[in-house]
């Protein structure tokens, strides 16, 4: 488990999450205007925005070649290194989607990228951040899918095809994924008992207390007792629901951009 970091919130300030934004699918004309909705959502909060965790799948496909990286996606890069530049801090992890990103937010942005949950103090709250994707019971075939990909010799390998090709392969295969092809409502709760990522919170909390276990990947926004001082807050997709998660040092709640 990473070592756990502090992020003091002055008074008036607070932390945003978000995931699961999925741009690039189902089509160029649909991620463009979500990639709006985006950047109009972070206009807003930017006022007060402390720290912004964006929690995996920003990009339905993501791989950086040495010296090329996937076209668009340039209004939300754009805004993210304004925020940085204005010391507004942004927190990335990949999900099972954009897991092949390197540096290049990093050295551009001044992002730190993560692939694995990580702890944090938030204000006076503790925080367990990540994707969530191969976390919990179940779902053996993907764990082991998600280890070969996750290898150094899967990103080499992909890295020798063109970008053309490379980058054209992996949207055909995006736009057969659940998002891509999912209708408004089809997700919903399993019940606590099959909700893997409840159980893996349940896991965790036996050993270490976090006041608030902060996922994505699950498509629907969910918030659900742990136990009676420890909650899982799912934040939800931007394809359809546009859900995010914000913290007032005090509070953490569950909203619906409109």
């Amino acid at each position: 488990m990473s070592e756990i970091e502090s992020i003091p919130l002055a008074s008036g300030r607070k932390a945003y999450f978000a995931s699961d934004f999925h741009l690039g699918t189902p089509s160029h004309k649909e991620s463009r205007d979500r990639e709006r909705i985006i950047v109009s959502w972070l206009d807003t909060i930017r006022a007060d925005a402390e720290v912004i965790f964006l929690v995996g799948d920003v990009f339905d496909f993501w791989f950086e070649y040495k010296r090329s990286i996937p076209k668009g996606f340039v209004r939300l890069q754009g805004k993210l290194a304004e925020f940085t530049d204005a010391g507004i801090r942004i927190i990335l992890f990949t999900g099972n989607h954009d897991m092949w990103m390197n540096d290049y937010f990093t050295q551009e942005m001044g992002i730190p990228v993560y692939r694995e949950p990580r702890r944090y103090i938030i204000g006076e709250k503790r925080f367990f951040i990540g994707h969530g994707d191969g976390l919990g019971p179940g779902d053996f075939v993907y764990k082991r899918l998600k280890t070969v990909f996750e290898s150094g010799l899967a990103r080499q390998l992909f890295r020798w095809l063109h970008p053309d090709l490379g980058i054209g392969m992996a949207h055909a295969w995006s736009r057969r994924s659940r998002i891509s092809n999912l209708k408004r409502g089809e997700e919903h709760f399993l019940g606590e008992k099959k909700e893997w990522l409840w159980q893996y919170c349940q896991e965790v909390e036996a050993g270490t207390h976090h006041d608030y276990y902060i996922f994505g990947h699950r498509h629907i926004p969910l918030d659900l007792a742990v136990t009676p001082t420890s909650r899982y807050i799912n934040l939800g997709e931007w394809v359809f629901a546009k859900t995010y998660g914000v913290f007032d040092g005090t509070t953490m709640a569950l909203q619906e951009w409109k």
